[in-house]
């Protein structure tokens, strides 16, 4: 008979690799799994509950707030307001840093996250999906504050995605390789599908949205050209428009990931679109922890210190071969 390994067991399991775990992270993980099983239910019935289309509000980043947008920012800071385990949160949602009800307990983690990636696509079925990722607070007690918000990536202790898709799957690591879990509706619980997963070493597959082209620097240009010649594979293009759902293919079938800088939208002129502490930097993590590299085309993602919380980055992620060879074109250019 098959092993049944419940996303709990496997957290307890993990916190036991490290002989001074307390059980507050694996108690806060827990917490989350509940969130995102409220939001796949969400997710699935969208179309029968009145959460389909736009709230009619624009969020800090300039996107059209959708009505599961704003429900599942609900679900996470009402599951995680209270248990004790975090001392603040900041999401893409919210401009501010978020604050803990002064009647519940201060932790020592700050929790960081995207409650619905991809959202823009809801109407039309696509997937889509929560990036969350979580830090060790700076300060010593009390309420946690803007500088234990902004830490490189190369401090987290966890992060994870949950893509909300034909199946709801959801892929975390502590640090100890890359483990996904898919949710079984029918006894409610996540249950270990892909265990220790790593990025191949070299795929076949480039994910990056080709109508930015013309706003693209040289190289980056003549790399993605260079990726249809019969030099290179050819490679086959697969983009969805959802992050999780690119990097989760990106993750299980290796390849290359791409939102590179564009230099033809004055709102981030050559910043880059994704978010560094909500979506490249546990996506970043991730990918490192499967074998992978994630670069912003000019230095690693996760040591980068982030200055705000609405930072924004290029971001360049996959299999280690793959990622070499950008990084060639990149060089040459420089040279």
């Amino acid at each position: 008979m098959k092993r049944i390994v419940t996303v709990q067991r496997h957290l307890i399991e993990t916190q036991h690799l490290n002989p001074d775990a307390t059980g507050k992270l694996t108690a806060m993980l827990w917490d989350l799994t509940i969130a995102f099983k409220i939001i796949s239910r969400a997710v699935n019935q969208a179309g029968l509950i009145n959460m389909r289309g736009e709230e009619g509000q624009i969020n800090t980043s300039g996107d059209s707030v959708k009505k599961l947008d704003r429900y599942a920012e609900d679900v996470i800071y009402n599951g995680m307001n209270h248990g004790g385990h975090v001392c603040c949160m900041a999401s893409e949602e919210e401009p501010q840093l978020i604050t803990i009800p002064d009647q519940y307990q201060k932790g020592k983690y700050v929790l960081t996250y995207d409650p619905l990636d991809g959202s823009s696509n809801i109407d039309a079925n696509v997937s889509v999906g929560t990036i969350f990722s979580i830090h060790h607070r700076l300060s010593e007690s009390g309420n946690g504050t803007l500088a234990d918000a902004l830490q490189p990536g190369n401090r987290l202790v966890a992060a994870g995605y949950v893509v909300y898709g034909s199946s709801t799957m959801m892929v975390y690591s502590t640090g100890n390789g890359v483990h996904g879990f898919t949710l079984d509706p029918s006894v409610g619980e996540f249950l270990l599908s892909h265990e220790s997963f790593q990025i191949p070493r070299k795929g076949k597959i480039y994910s990056v949205n080709e109508g930015h082209s013309s706003g693209w620097d040289e190289p980056t240009r003549r790399y993605v050209e260079y990726l249809k010649t019969p030099e290179a594979g050819p490679y086959s293009g697969r983009y969805i428009g959802s992050m999780v759902a690119d990097v989760h293919r990106t993750l299980l079938y290796g390849g290359i990931f791409m939102h590179p800088r564009d230099y033809r939208r004055d709102e981030h002129f050559g910043q880059g679109k994704l978010r560094l502490l909500y979506e490249a930097a546990p996506m970043a993590f991730l990918v490192e922890q499967a074998g992978g590299i994630a670069t912003t085309g000019d230095e690693r993602v996760l040591d980068i210190m982030p200055t705000d919380l609405h930072q924004r980055v290029p971001l360049v992620l996959g299999s280690p071969a793959d990622i070499e060879t950008y990084q060639k074109f990149m060089l040459e250019a420089r040279a």
